[in-house]
């Protein structure tokens, strides 16, 4: 997994931790950004045309500006600093909410905005987002109105964090890698720092100005791609017996991910089958995973598996050892962790040869495990 590493001095990483908290916020809304080919004044991207608007009026709602769209990536040519860059994509739409995953040189943050009572906020953000994880339903851990209504000029507010933020445009002429555009402008203010927020009605945020202390990083939208996908590899791990032992392989498989698929249907699949020729599937075809989730605070997969993981394994100790290894060893792999809380029909794992006692984890173990390419 990659990993977010950072050599600056102190007063660099207070500009950069101030513009990135800008950025991916933003960034999140760029994902519920409805693509269309309409009225471009100037598109450099003719294959992924983005419409210019007219100009914005009193009556427009947030859903104007952030139509949730699927399978939407946002692509964002920055200047500044090397994370102004980035890419946007929709990783789940649920009712009021979207989940974001912005990704730029440093790091992939998950997000989630909800748009309620006029106003939109970021209402969860984790970082070091590298896997596929429905955050939607969590209990929210952030609190920033990013747009409020009624859309026009004076439209003021307070940010928890004492910033104020304020739209002070509404007919503001923007250049960007994509086209032209009238947009709204929304201006946050600190004591040391500016930032102006540009967006499009149907195009979403367009552009971010950060300026600080003579500094300036600037992030465009640079081109919109409907029909996106999030792609990932996973290492899939599975048990061979050999002739005095059980042996683990994996190998690597590529996935594509469209808005609101579930990455528990990509595992069950997985394990009901096997990518390496003379392995061990790790479930039959009856065999269900109920849940599949990561407590990021405990740093635990949590994994509940129907009674037929049990039931139908036909497999002795060795064997039964290599597929729960090869279990633990794939999802830990995946989410980056070293335990994985193994379950069956939410009871602890209890067969023949193994029993789990309450609260008892198993744990990841890559010792001798071979890749097949």
């Amino acid at each position: 997994m990659k990993k977010y590493k950072t050599t600056f001095n102190l007063s660099i990483f207070l500009i950069l931790a101030v513009s990135a908290i800008l950025f991916t916020s933003c960034n999140k809304i760029t994902n519920i950004v409805n693509n269309t080919n309409s009225n471009s004044i100037t598109n450099k991207n003719t294959q992924n045309n983005v419409s210019n608007n007219a100009t914005p009026k009193t009556n427009y709602t947030i859903k104007n500006y952030y139509p949730f769209k699927e399978n939407l990536r946002l692509s964002y040519a920055g200047s500044g600093n090397e994370y102004a860059s980035k890419d946007v994509y929709v990783d789940f739409i649920k009712g009021n909410k979207i989940q974001l995953r912005s990704i730029n040189a440093g790091t992939t943050m998950g997000q989630v905005l909800q748009y309620e009572n006029g106003e939109l906020k970021l209402v969860y953000s984790r970082g070091e987002f590298y896997y596929r994880d429905d955050l939607t339903s969590l209990q929210s851990n952030a609190n920033e109105v990013l747009l409020k209504e009624p859309l026009q000029k004076g439209t003021s507010w307070t940010l928890s964090d004492g910033r104020k933020r304020s739209i002070t445009g509404t007919d503001v002429a923007v250049d960007t890698p994509s086209g032209k555009y009238k947009a709204l402008e929304v201006t946050t203010t600190s004591s040391n720092s500016t930032v102006k927020d540009y967006y499009s009605i149907n195009n979403g945020l367009v552009k971010t100005i950060f300026t600080s202390e003579g500094s300036t990083v600037t992030t465009s939208l640079k081109k919109s791609i409907p029909n996106s996908n999030v792609t990932q590899t996973i290492k899939f791990y599975y048990p061979k017996m050999t002739d005095t032992d059980v042996a683990i392989m994996f190998k690597r498989n590529t996935i594509n991910l469209k808005t609101n698929d579930d990455i528990k249907n990509i595992f069950q699949d997985n394990f009901r089958k096997t990518l390496i020729s003379g392995t061990q599937p790790l479930m039959s075809a009856n065999t269900k995973i109920n849940k599949l989730y990561l407590n990021d605070v405990q740093k635990v997969v949590y994994v509940d598996f129907s009674k037929e993981f049990i039931t139908e394994m036909n497999a002795g100790t060795s064997m039964e050892n290599g597929i729960l290894t090869s279990v633990v060893n794939t999802l830990g792999n995946y989410f980056n962790v070293a335990h994985v809380k193994l379950t069956v029909d939410g009871k602890e794992y209890s067969s023949g040869h193994i029993l789990m006692k309450k609260g008892e984890n198993f744990k990841v173990n890559y010792n001798n495990a071979v890749e097949v390419k």
